[in-house]
C-alpha cells in the first residue's frame, strides 16, 4: 500500500531506476516508488526525467509543485484514472439530483459535528453548543447554509473574533497550504476513482477543477485546522509545512478501524461514490479520534 507523502527541497534532479525514484544532488538518494502516495516538489529548480513522469503517472503517484515562494501551485494528473473510467463519468454525469442533495447535507453534517467537536476540546463550549444545534437543522444541499453560519462561529472561536479568511497571515498562509496538501490526497482518489474532479455534488464554479475534490474533503479540513490552532504559526515555517504534510501519516477510525488519514480517504470516497452510485447514504466517516 502506498502511503509516503515525499518532500524535494533542494535543488537535485530526480530519475527512475528499476522501480525506484533516484534524487541525484550531492548525494544520491533512492526511493521505492512503490510506498509512494504523493510527492511535493518544493523547489522550482528541481528537473524531472520523463522516464520518471511517466512511472509517476502509471502508479497514480500525486505529484505537487511549488512556486518559489514554495506555496503548491500546480499538480500532475493523469488522463486516465482507471480501466473503466468511461463507465464511472457516465455513471457520474447521471448521479440523481436529490440523491447528491442527501449526500452533501450528510457530508455538511458530519463537518459541523466535527468543528464542534474541536471546539469542545479548545474548549469554546458555548459555541460549540450552538453548532450542534446547527447539525439538525443542516436541509438538503444545505439550502439554509449552515455550513456558512457555522463556519463563522468556528473560526472566531478557534482564532478571534478579528480573525478572518482573507487575511494574509502565517495563519491563513498554514490553512491554506494544508488544504493545498488535502486536496491533493482527494484529487488523487477520485482520479483513481475514474471520476472528474470537475463535476461536483454541490460545489459547480467553472473556474475550479476540483469541484468533485473540494466537496469530498470538507470533514478532513478539520485535521488541518486542529493542527495550525495546536502549534499557531508566528511565521509559517518549513517545520510548518512539514507537520501539515505529515497530517496524511496520521492514524484515524474508520469503518471501526484504525487507518492512516491517506488510507481512510480511499475509504471515505468510495463509500460518497457507492452512495452516489446505488442511492443508498451509507458514508463511512472518518474519527479523529
Amino acid at each position: 500500500m502506498s502511503w509516503r507523502t515525499i518532500i524535494i527541497t533542494g535543488r537535485c534532479k530526480l530519475d527512475y531506476k528499476m522501480g525506484y525514484m533516484v534524487q541525484r544532488a550531492q548525494e544520491t538518494k533512492r526511493i521505492f516508488l512503490d510506498e509512494v502516495a504523493i510527492v511535493l516538489i518544493e523547489n522550482p529548480a528541481v528537473s524531472l526525467t520523463g522516464c520518471l513522469l511517466e512511472q509517476l503517472v502509471e502508479r497514480k503517484i500525486r505529484v505537487i509543485f511549488c512556486d518559489s515562494k514554495r506555496s503548491p501551485m500546480a499538480e500532475l494528473a493523469p488522463y486516465h484514472g482507471c480501466h473503466d473510467s468511461t463507465d464511472k463519468i457516465r455513471k457520474q454525469i447521471k448521479w440523481k439530483r436529490h440523491t447528491k442533495s442527501i449526500v452533501w447535507r450528510c457530508i455538511v453534517k458530519n463537518k459541523i459535528a466535527k468543528q464542534a467537536q474541536l471546539l469542545e476540546e479548545r474548549g469554546h463550549i458555548k459555541e460549540s453548543v450552538l453548532l450542534k444545534g446547527y447539525i439538525s437543522q443542516v436541509e438538503p444541499m444545505d439550502a439554509s447554509n449552515r455550513e456558512g453560519h457555522a463556519a463563522k462561529v468556528y473560526f472566531n472561536a478557534l482564532f478571534g473574533m478579528g480573525f478572518s479568511r482573507g487575511q494574509d497571515t502565517p495563519v491563513n498562509a498554514a490553512l491554506n497550504y494544508g488544504y493545498s496538501i488535502m486536496l491533493s490526497a482527494f484529487n488523487r482518489e477520485v482520479a483513481i476513482g475514474g471520476y472528474l474532479a470537475q463535476l461536483g455534488i454541490f460545489h459547480d464554479n467553472m473556474f475550479n477543477h476540483f469541484n468533485l475534490s473540494c466537496d469530498l474533503m470538507e470533514p478532513y479540513r478539520i485535521l488541518v485546522d486542529r493542527q495550525v490552532v495546536t502549534v499557531p504559526p508566528e511565521e509559517f515555517t518549513k517545520e510548518d509545512k512539514y507537520r501539515l504534510c505529515d497530517i496524511l501519516n496520521d492514524t484515524v477510525v474508520i469503518d471501526g478501524k484504525r487507518q492512516t488519514v491517506l488510507n481512510s480517504i480511499k475509504i471515505y470516497c468510495y463509500s460518497v461514490f457507492e452512495s452516489l452510485n446505488t442511492g443508498d447514504i451509507s458514508i463511512r466517516f472518518m474519527q479523529e479520534r
